[in-house]
């Protein structure tokens, strides 16, 4: 039994112990409503057909014919776009077949060990889709929350597709689905708010949604048409089917979706960050079928949508950082007027809880705790920072249910379910704790999440469940999640934090000279780069973490201005230094530093005079920061740009003058959108994620435009009476 639910069954063959390892990428077959043809290179040779091919196109025969002997013009229609290194999203093209003939959308693509693959369903009526399209763009690009859009995308997709039931599912960090916004016919039972398992959607078809954006099921009741012969000429094996819009699915997602009553679907994903956010779910009650440039419309607007998520959730981190710009400048203030830090930080309640959401918070410094709002007692805020001290794996550590994963806390679940903890320093000890109370809470779910699937006849006879009807669990000793912008939030304040506190430790170590390597240790351990200097500018200490940052054959320095040879811009640095030293001048600059293999690495440097009162200065400290993540960025930032202007240069097909303008309107809205996005990216996401969030929002933009063009391209072909054009 074991072995069986570790294998990796074929297509059809799985049972729901072992669906989540099911091939569903070599189905071996596709749904009736088109016809599949594998063409070889470069006789352009039909090799393997679906059974249904020849029947569908009004042929007498497919098999091993060569597509230039076909009635009709399929051949004339798709040399154009048969550029052998293409490997991207399928085209499409308008083309007449069979005798008699009749006009066939087709799609093209190259699956990934070789031939040439074409799907063909009956063409559609043209449609003028780009009004709707412009409005719908500036919707999407007006929402001001995540619900706001989320409700706005719902509405604008059954108004295009007209299905009985759409639904938002956004996905949490364990992969449960969670229905967060639908519109539905009044008749049917409401949906919002339904919580479904990660298992109804197993990682493999979460993979193939990443890669295929638009999924359609005509009919639930379909009969599979089989490919002949089974096994592809070219490869010997079964085809690659991921990029297959006529792909069967699954046996047991069509047990699921009759299980549900549901009789055709439509499902678009949300890929946010290059990872599958949410999908957009269409549920009809009976058998429906919408055409190519429908689909492409649903696609186009999925993309803009998404980009807007990646917008909205990155200016919900950009006022972090506002929060903690503030804070910090309170802490300089305090430690300048009282000479300590930590009353700026719980000077008002609400400056340090609200930017997490938390009911209380607690800070353990130098053996003491200070704290605020509903906090657990002392000596449990203790016994927290000693399990803290023997888990020092993240910069954040965050847990919703601190009672539940660690049984000794379970006494103080009712104040403290939720902690999030950020380390203030390299030393024990250490921390800044948030918290959050219990919030005993009803999740509803679709059917019991406890019961995913129901046993026949025979133990082996396993079926999804056939109840969906609202079944609700109470849940205990959690509090709210943490969010991504709370974690973010917390490694902010806590880096902010941490950087005073050496600064602090730096004040102390200057004043009290003779106790040095008393106070310096802290310093010294310090995995923030660090050096410590006399009012004449000699280095009194260097800590580790800056030798690090050296080459082994660095030059010896005593003094500030001996280390300019490390950096590139040594005259910059000498300069700089010269003006901290004679006018106490704070100094703060991007410079280039010298490292192993003559690489040079970004550093931020942060130089201050120590000033105990306004006229007297001790010495000076100066932080440095490795800004490689942001340099990364910056460039990040240039690529994006550059997609920009090549999302509005690049053609793969011709447009007419009239035609253009209409694809460069909607393209403007489009490019609004993800400069929008950009723009929030860049001043609300941590800096070692700006390159990803940038990349993914680039290659969402030129995606957008190639489907906006080839949809244009491809309704200029069919406008008037239906039939291609020249």
């Amino acid at each position: 039994m074991a072995l069986h639910s570790l294998a990796t069954p074929a297509f059809g063959k799985a049972d729901l112990s072992n669906c989540e390892r099911e091939e569903i990428h070599l189905a071996g077959s596709i749904q009736p409503h088109g016809a599949l043809l594998v063409v070889s290179e470069p006789d352009h040779r039909v090799v393997q057909a679906s059974a249904n091919a020849a029947a569908f196109l009004n042929l007498k025969q497919v098999d091993g014919m060569a597509l230039a002997d076909l009635d009709g013009d399929l051949l004339v229609r798709i040399l154009p776009h048969l550029d052998p290194t293409a490997q991207g999203m399928p085209i499409a093209v308008r083309c007449r077949i069979g005798s008699p003939g009749a006009d066939y959308d087709g799609l093209l693509h190259r699956p990934p060990e070789g031939g040439l693959v074409i799907e063909l369903e009956r063409a559609g009526p043209s449609v003028d889709f780009t009004r709707h399209i412009a409005k719908a763009l500036e919707k999407i690009r007006t929402a001001s929350s995540i619900r706001a859009l989320c409700e706005e995308a719902a509405t604008l997709f059954q108004d295009r597709t007209g299905y009985d039931r759409v639904m938002v599912y956004r996905f949490d960090d364990e992969g449960h689905g969670e229905v967060f916004s639908e519109r539905r016919k009044p008749e049917l039972e409401a949906y919002l708010g339904n919580r479904y398992p990660a298992t109804d959607i197993p990682q493999m078809a979460r993979r193939l949604y990443e890669r295929t954006r638009v999924r359609v099921l005509v009919d639930v009741n379909y009969e599979p048409v089989p490919l002949q012969p089974r096994l592809s000429p070219i490869t010997g094996r079964d085809l690659d089917m991921s990029l297959c819009f006529l792909r069967s699915m699954s046996p047991i997602h069509l047990q699921y979706l009759k299980n549900m009553g549901v009789g055709a679907t439509l499902v678009i994903s949300l890929v946010v960050g290059g990872k599958l956010w949410g999908l957009v779910a269409c549920h009809h009650y009976e058998p429906r079928f919408i055409h190519f440039e429908l689909r492409a419309v649903c696609e186009l607007l999925a993309e803009a949508i998404a980009t807007r998520i990646a917008a909205l959730e990155s200016f919900a981190q950009s006022q972090s950082e506002i929060f903690v710009q503030r804070l910090e400048q309170r802490m300089i203030e305090a430690m300048s007027r009282e000479g300590d830090w930590r009353g700026a930080i719980f000077d008002s309640s609400q400056s340090i809880l609200q930017p997490l959401g938390a009911s209380g918070s607690a800070l353990i410094y130098e053996g003491q705790i200070i704290s605020t709002g509903e906090v657990p007692g002392t000596q449990e805020i203790r016994e927290i920072g000693l399990w803290l001290d023997t888990h020092r794996d993240r910069s954040v550590m965050a847990t919703a249910s601190l009672g539940l994963d660690l049984p000794q806390f379970a006494g103080i679940t009712k104040v403290a379910s939720g902690i999030a903890v950020t380390p203030i320093s390299s030393n024990p000890g250490e921390y800044l704790i948030w918290f959050r109370p219990e919030r005993i809470r009803t999740v509803t779910w679709g059917g019991d999440p406890l019961k995913p699937f129901v046993i026949g006849n025979s133990p082996t006879d396993l079926s999804p469940r056939r109840s969906f009807a609202q079944w609700h669990q109470q849940v205990e000793g959690t509090s709210d999640p943490w969010t991504p912008a709370d974690i973010a939030a917390a490694r902010l304040i806590g880096q902010s934090v941490a950087d005073i506190v050496l600064q602090f430790r730096a004040v102390r170590t200057l004043i009290a000279q003779d106790q040095l390597e008393q106070f310096s240790r802290h310093v010294r351990v310090s995995e923030q780069p660090v050096i410590i200097a006399d009012i004449d500018g000699k280095i009194l200490l260097v800590n580790e973490a800056f030798k690090t940052l050296l080459p082994k054959d660095h030059t010896a320095f005593d003094r500030l201005d001996e280390l300019a040879g490390a950096f590139q811009q040594s005259d910059r640095f000498l300069r700089d230094v010269a003006d901290l030293i004679r006018h106490h001048r704070a100094w703060r600059g991007e410079l280039l530093l010298r490292s192993e293999s003559n690489r040079e690495k970004p550093l931020m440097i942060r130089a201050d005079p120590v000033q105990p009162s306004r006229d007297r200065v001790l010495g000076f400290v100066l932080i440095f920061s490795d800004i490689t993540d942001r340099r990364a960025a910056e460039i990040a930032r240039s690529r994006f740009q550059e997609g920009i202007v090549q999302s509005n240069r690049i053609r793969s097909v011709r447009l007419d003058s009239k035609t253009d303008l209409v694809y460069q309107n909607l393209l403007s809205s489009v490019i609004e959108n993800a400069q929008l996005a950009a723009l929030e990216i860049t001043y609300g996401v941590e800096t070692g994620r700006i390159a990803e969030m940038l990349e993914s929002v680039r290659n969402s933009t030129l995606r957008t435009a190639e489907v906006l063009e080839h949809l244009i391209w491809h309704a200029s072909r069919t406008s008037g009476s239906g039939k291609p054009n020249a």
